[in-house]
């Protein structure tokens, strides 16, 4: 039988049967790969692999070793069919509960009066919830996490209705198990209770979009569809009977445009009222007794009743659970509790549809679902040929994702980002900013000085809360203008391209396409990329990519290497920054392998990925991320960062007994350095000087030169060696990276990673010195 992966660009199958096992299978079949569905490989990725598919309308990324897992066989040309262009009636549309159509007005038992009514925003990824959830919340948001879990939660109250609360779930694909996102969201609307779902739904790929709403109807919990990018389906020619997809699903259908703020208003208020009056979907039961001989209507009414009493006590809904038990979904099951007797009755069952059915359990499960969309998008919608937004698209990626241009544009793309953020754009606004913080402090210093306010005090506020805070909030600027471009190329559709094609290669040391940008990131600011690895879908990715980033070298140590290089070694700078560069990366990928093959085995999350058409990023969403960036630095700047600042300035300016002393060779932190020296010597970096410059670098890495430039009184070439110089590089390359992206470690990791990357950055940069050290000494350095 032939595979998936042994198809040529342009043909189009027919998929027979899918392989594999447990949660990715189910993702895959969740996406639309199931038996019967027809699929066209679009392209392979610039290295060979993955793959680009399309179906259903949309297209899927998939990895060559996953594609062998799915069997499928030719489809036969077909003339084509000409269907006739649907008309859709101009009739009213009063909506679910509004004009009594479905439900008496005022149907069901309401809230009692004050409750606050709870939502959960839940769609798909890419279908414009954020937008959405910014259009109904505006700046009444706040950001946490979930319990457990490093998954971002976002709450706010809608505009107008002080008494809403709703929740902005993670972007999914289906309420199966697979990744912590899915399974994030959907333990939020069984466990949680919401009193509503907003269900957004985006148009223009609507057949995959209505899975999850299927899944959503099974939960019985009141509900409204929003058919969101309504205006792109009807500026290509498309539309949609929104009274008759009413009916056919049983809840409240709103089309809007969340970008263009269109809609909004009418879903607010259908919305609050099935959730005030708790009208729930007339319909959660899509299988048909007369489709395929009744045989997954059979099995799915015979468990319902054989597990209905174990339901009802754990507090579920029926439709779900049943569902979720013939899919062979482990949470669910154990769950119910069952017996063995009751276990062996449900596998008959099952085998039994499976055998008439002539398809595994999942794949009838997902097949019915589909059937469903097709018959109903077949009544409902007009679709156009193809989109403007595709044709540009298509067009688009001719470029960015060819097998010759993808990468040297991605290499262009990303230097223009750096260059405008570190060099332009960021460095002007970090010099004005610290402009304003030098200001400031210029001022409070005069202050105190009027004030005469007692020296230690003044030497803490000045010499130690201004200049160590003040130092590292000077990159507030860099990192807010880095976000902003990344936001614009992630919003835009470019960064699911990026992990695309550069997925193969970042597979052979054991990460996933997707952990692209934040190691890029790492090159400008270890910061903003730890903080940017929530992007990422599986937990293993994203401790390793953590762990990875501070091998890349940031900015903040370009004023070593500038100043060393031209001190000690200025025919040979530009050779020597490069060396650095490299040294870095080649120690990082050293590393991934060493990770890899200990603390996290096994292989990457699989590349199941939509690739998203191109479309302008929304002002909104993108000024909303800024503010939430920003607002996150400042915090761990005024907690973290300045705690440490104010320790690092009592060991610089106290003895051992508590004396304050003038000269920085007399304090706490020299004899600490003291206790260090005999660890450091055989890297050649035993000076106590050398060692309390280090540790002022844990606060910001520029300040390793001007610490050094005080304690050895300006004349730093002359008392440092050559050797020594390398030494230092080497080490301050590779050492624990600054406090601030500690902080960020500990935010998104917890307290024992953040000091198992100092420790283990701090030991591999001895390590890595060691050796160099030896090297120069060997080529005759002194």
């Amino acid at each position: 039988m032939e595979t998936l992966r042994s198809i040529k660009i342009g043909e189009t199958v027919r998929v027979e049967k899918v392989g594999g096992e447990g949660a990715l299978r189910q993702h895959f079949l969740d996406m639309g790969l199931i038996p019967g569905a027809e699929v066209t490989l679009v392209k392979y990725a610039p290295m060979g692999d993955p793959m680009e598919l399309r179906l259903h309308g949309y297209e899927l990324t998939l990895r060559l070793a996953d594609a062998e897992q799915i069997e499928v066989c030719p489809v036969a040309a077909k003339a084509e069919e000409v269907k006739p262009n649907k008309k859709h009636s101009k009739t009213d549309h009063p909506g679910l509960g509004e004009g009594g159509r479905f439900h008496a007005k005022g149907d069901g038992v309401p809230l009692e009066k004050g409750t606050v009514i709870r939502f959960a925003l839940v769609g798909n990824q890419n279908c414009g919830k954020t937008t959405l959830f910014n259009r109904l919340t505006g700046s009444k948001q706040h950001v946490g996490n979930f319990p457990g879990v490093t998954v971002d939660r976002k709450d706010g109250s809608i505009i107008g209705h002080e008494d809403t609360l709703i929740t902005d779930l993670p972007g999914i694909y289906s309420m199966s198990p697979y990744s912590s996102e899915e399974i994030v969201s959907r333990n939020f609307v069984l466990n949680e209770k919401p009193h509503a779902i907003i269900n957004i739904v985006d148009v223009t790929n609507i057949e995959r979009n209505l899975y999850l709403t299927m899944q959503l109807l099974e939960m019985n919990i009141p509900m409204v569809v929003a058919l969101n990018m309504m205006d792109e389906l009807t500026s290509n020619g498309g539309s949609i009977d929104i009274n008759q997809m009413e009916k056919r699903l049983g809840v409240p259908v709103v089309p809007i445009s969340a970008a263009k703020n269109k809609g909004i208003e009418e879903l607010v208020e259908h919305a609050i009222h099935v959730a005030y009056y708790q009208e729930r979907p007339l319909r959660y039961d899509f299988c048909d007794k007369t489709e395929n001989g009744g045989a997954v209507h059979r099995c799915l009414h015979g468990i319902s009743h054989l597990i209905e009493d174990h339901v009802e006590a754990i507090g579920m809904p029926l439709r779900f659970v049943t569902s979720k038990v013939i899919e062979d979904d482990p949470l669910v099951i154990e769950k119910l509790e069952l017996d063995q007797n009751e276990i062996e009755t449900m596998e008959h069952i099952v085998t039994q549809m499976e055998k008439e059915r002539g398809l595994d359990r999942s794949s009838a499960i997902a097949d019915m679902r589909f059937r469903f969309i097709h018959r109903l998008c077949d009544d409902t919608v007009k679709k156009p040929a193809e989109s403007k937004e595709h044709i540009r698209s298509r067009r688009i990626d001719k470029v960015l994702t060819g097998k010759y241009t993808a990468i040297p544009a991605f290499i262009l793309i990303m230097g223009l980002v750096f260059f405008l953020t570190f060099n332009v754009i960021g460095a002007f606004l970090q010099d004005i900013f610290e402009m304003g913080v030098d200001k400031v402090t210029e001022l409070t210093d005069k202050a105190l000085n009027h004030v005469n306010v007692n020296s230690v005090i003044h030497d803490l506020i000045i010499n130690g809360i201004f200049a160590g805070v003040g130092s590292v909030l000077s990159f507030l600027p860099v990192i807010v203008t880095l976000f902003f471009f990344l936001s614009m190329l992630e919003d835009s559709g470019y960064i699911a391209r990026v992990a695309f094609f550069m997925d193969k290669l970042l597979r052979k040391v054991g990460l996933s396409g997707r952990s692209i940008v934040p190691l890029l990131i790492g090159f400008g600011c270890s910061v903003p990329a730890v903080m940017s690895t929530r992007t990422l879908p599986s937990e293993r990715d994203r401790k390793m990519t953590i762990l990875l980033t501070p091998f890349m070298s940031c900015t903040a140590k370009l004023p070593i290497y500038a100043f060393f290089v031209n001190a000690f070694f200025p025919k040979r700078g530009g050779f020597i920054m490069v060396g650095l560069y490299l040294l870095g990366i080649v120690t990082g990928i050293l590393a991934a392998y060493l990770f890899k093959g200990t603390l996290f085995r096994g292989e990457a999350v699989p590349f199941v990925m939509e690739l998203p058409n191109y479309r302008l990023p929304a002002a909104k969403n993108v000024a909303q991320l800024l503010w939430e960036k920003a607002k996150d630095f400042l915090q761990r700047a005024f907690t973290v960062i300045l705690i440490a600042t104010v320790v690092v300035w009592f060991l610089q300016s106290f003895d051992t007994h508590m004396n304050m002393v003038s000269d920085a060779g007399d304090s706490i932190l020299a004899a600490i350095a003291g206790i260090f020296a005999p660890v450091m010597s055989p890297v050649g970096l035993g000076d106590w000087r050398i060692l309390v410059a280090l540790i002022s670098g844990f606060m910001a890495k520029e300040s390793v030169v001007s610490t050094l430039e005080i304690l050895y009184s300006g004349s730093v070439e002359t008392a440092m060696t050559s050797l020594s110089a390398g030494c230092l590089l080497v080490f301050s390359l590779l050492y624990t990276p600054c406090v601030a992206a500690i902080a960020a470690v500990k935010r998104e990791l917890g307290k024992k990673w953040a000091l198992a990357e100092v420790v283990w950055q701090c030991g591999v940069a001895w390590v890595m010195t060691l050796i160099i050290r030896a090297v120069l000494i060997a080529i005759g350095v002194s």
